[in-house]
């Protein structure tokens, strides 16, 4: 072991990228592939087995534990330039800033990770669109260029490491930029406004995968929307099936015509209403799948048979709860990790709430349920 590494490497007969393809895609492998989703940022500051390491990020904790997730690389597919960041208002033990993703927030001097309260975003009118769109969606902007030297040397068609390519978002980060409750009204007061925004979302991934695609075999595709919360989607469903669907299927024609046929999208909470649109268009996998906010993995599991994916499913109310819970739950979901199509891990970012010893023992029976026999 590395002196940053706690946690010897899982034992294994299969390359990463054999073994995340074959898990995957329902085929024969020899052990789960070993993946978190990481951690929040108070487990830095008090779990003693970080602190006392020097564990600071997610990156270290991934060197940490040994843990060996898939690698997405991204292209600039959102703002470009992103807002400059400004503290516009000192409200004591508070401050609102104006943040980089144009969206003006109220949130705590003394940094503890919180939901930060959004006051009003930088677009409200189709005004304020077409100015922010001016300055920050221009799609030949040279911040868009693409590092093809770095590229060639992480997707060498020899790789032994499973690489995605990254497929934005049509509709959370529009979502993001308007605020939720400014996505509700514009979707019924401008909804010519918030269909271009879907658009110039779908351009620039577009325009992103038109460089990459020919010229590298990618492993997967990865998205992020973030649009459910525990009782259903965020977003007017008829906007969209009308408006979002149509442009993840020309992004899903785009990745089948080059033969990328796994792809996950990280979307939290009840995700049940978008499944069928999303098998529809080719999004076959759910990451980090979150169980409280949802059901069981076997429910969904069991239901669409080999059409699903899903990388997450670890409840970590489990975690808390101590180690006859995490037991219990991981007995659970054994014999549908060991059916493929599903990598179990943290539902989500593991939280303070989990002690590191019932951390380290549900990493260790992790092991010993789904390591190499």
């Amino acid at each position: 072991m590395t002196e940053k590494q706690f946690r010897r490497p899982w034992k294994g007969t299969m390359t990463r990228r054999e073994r995340f393809l074959a898990q995957m895609n329902y085929r024969a492998f020899d052990r789960t592939v070993n993946m978190e989703f990481g951690y929040w940022a108070e487990n830095y500051q008090t779990w003693d087995i970080f602190v006392k390491n020097g564990v600071k990020n997610e990156a270290e904790a991934d060197r940490f534990f040994s843990l060996e997730p898939p690698l997405t690389v991204r292209g600039k597919t959102w703002l470009c330039p992103p807002f400059e960041r400004r503290v516009v208002e000192d409200r004591g033990d508070k401050e609102v800033i104006l943040d980089v993703d144009g969206l003006y927030l109220e949130r705590p001097k003394d940094g503890h990770s919180t939901i930060p309260k959004y006051l009003r975003s930088s677009v409200e009118t189709p005004e304020d669109w077409k100015r922010v769109k001016e300055e920050h969606f221009d799609r030949r902007h040279p911040g868009r260029a693409i590092d093809f030297a770095r590229l060639d040397r992480l997707c060498a068609d020899d790789r032994t490491e499973a690489v995605g390519v990254y497929t934005g978002s049509m509709i959370g980060d529009v979502r993001n930029l308007l605020t939720l409750e400014g996505l509700a009204y514009a979707v019924c007061d401008y909804p010519d406004m918030v269909e271009d925004m879907v658009e110039t979302a779908c351009l620039l991934v577009e325009d992103w995968l038109d460089a990459v695609l020919p010229r590298y075999r990618f492993d997967y595709a990865a998205g992020w929307e973030d649009i459910c919360c525990k009782n259903g989607p965020l977003v007017n469903m008829d906007f969209f099936r009308s408006v979002v669907v149509p442009r993840y299927r020309r992004i899903g024609d785009k990745l089948h015509k080059y033969g990328v046929h796994l792809w996950y999208t990280d979307c939290d909470g009840d995700v049940r209403y978008l499944i069928p649109d999303f098998l529809d268009v080719g999004i076959n996998c759910l990451f980090p799948y979150e169980v409280n906010s949802c059901v069981h993995p076997a429910r969904l599991l069991e239901e669409y048979g080999g059409e699903l994916r899903l990388m997450g499913g670890f409840d970590k109310m489990q975690m808390i709860a101590g180690k006859d819970a995490i037991k219990s739950y991981m007995k659970s979901i054994e014999p549908w990790v060991a059916r493929g199509g599903y990598i179990p891990f943290c539902d989500h970012r593991c939280p303070p709430d989990v002690t590191p010893e019932n951390y380290l023992y549900y990493l260790d029976l992790k092991e010993a349920t789904f390591g190499l026999k």
